[in-house]
């Protein structure tokens, strides 16, 4: 970035701040977004307390969003009576708890590894790493589901983990992230008789905690939210997880639209939960790792 243009930005920045109308404008814009990308969560909410019949009542006007009769708690207690809701929440969360736990270790440990070893080949791993982003899961679903079925681990725990441990755009943000540390810090805990496991762990991670919270906020995003490839895997409810638990309503008449949209309540509550807790560390970790790559 040239100085000029550094300059142009600071202007228009202190401009902006400076000029209380420009910053009502701003927040007014801001405002009207969020209230945008936040119509279809509050219409979830208010349909999930909804009778079945007046679910999709009243949907080009502003009374969509007020539960005309409102019927308390009854679409939770059948959404979670019909699909078996405690044993997919359960089916979720070890999917997803192992998914997030393995793969901070192991896309961290690769990422560091990019980051400070030298060896020959390095820069076409690095090359591997970034063309495996755009490579999209469903050109791998069939090749992976044979593989699946070969060795018996379809409809298992297993199959729906192990394929998604390691993610490349994961090594890559952790690569990123560890290029901006200090190597000083490193060869100072080496000095004092440390090992690289040690150096690791006790100088590296710590200040890594940004990246860690935005990779485990993005994994478990993902894996709380895969569809197609357990909808592949698994045939019965003793593995299946979340989103393909919702089959259910469809599969098994009559189909209550309150009971729907009371299950993709509970669904999505755990994500909101996860984000609002590390929300800080997030938006951190996503902005170091853009400057520093």
């Amino acid at each position: 970035m040239t100085t000029a243009t550094r300059s142009a930005k600071s202007d228009v920045s202190s401009g902006v701040k400076s000029n209380p109308i420009w910053r009502w404008v701003l927040y007014a814009v801001m405002i009207a977004l969020a209230v945008l990308f936040l119509f279809p969560l509050i219409y979830m909410v208010s349909s999930s307390f909804k009778a079945d019949d007046q679910v999709l009542a009243n949907s080009d006007s502003l009374q969509a969003f007020i539960p005309q009769p409102f019927v308390g708690l009854e679409n939770y207690a059948d959404a979670i009576d019909r699909a078996q809701f405690p044993r997919v929440f359960m089916n979720s969360m070890i999917i997803s708890g192992f998914i997030v736990g393995l793969g901070l270790v192991v896309n961290s440990l690769f990422g560091y590894a990019l980051a400070r070893l030298q060896f020959r080949g390095k820069k076409v791993i690095i090359a591997i790493v970034i063309a495996l982003i755009i490579i999209p899961f469903e050109a791998l679903a069939v090749p992976l589901l044979f593989m699946g079925a070969e060795v018996g681990w379809l409809d298992t725990y297993q199959i729906q983990i192990l394929p998604f441990i390691a993610n490349p755009l994961f090594i890559f943000l952790f690569y990123t992230f560890f290029l901006g540390i200090p190597k000083s810090l490193e060869e100072a805990a080496r000095i004092d008789g440390a090992g690289p496991m040690q150096v690791f762990v006790r100088v590296v991670a710590p200040l890594a905690k940004p990246a860690y919270a935005t990779v485990a906020i993005l994994g478990f995003l993902f894996s709380w939210g895969q569809y197609l490839w357990p909808s592949m895997v698994t045939r019965g409810v003793g593995v299946r997880p979340l989103p393909v638990g919702i089959g259910v309503f469809k599969t098994t008449p009559p189909v209550a639209w309150g009971d729907i949209m009371a299950y993709t309540v509970m669904m999505t509550l755990p994500l909101l939960i996860i984000f609002l807790i590390f929300q800080r560390q997030f938006v951190q970790g996503v902005a170091s790792s853009g400057v520093k790559g």
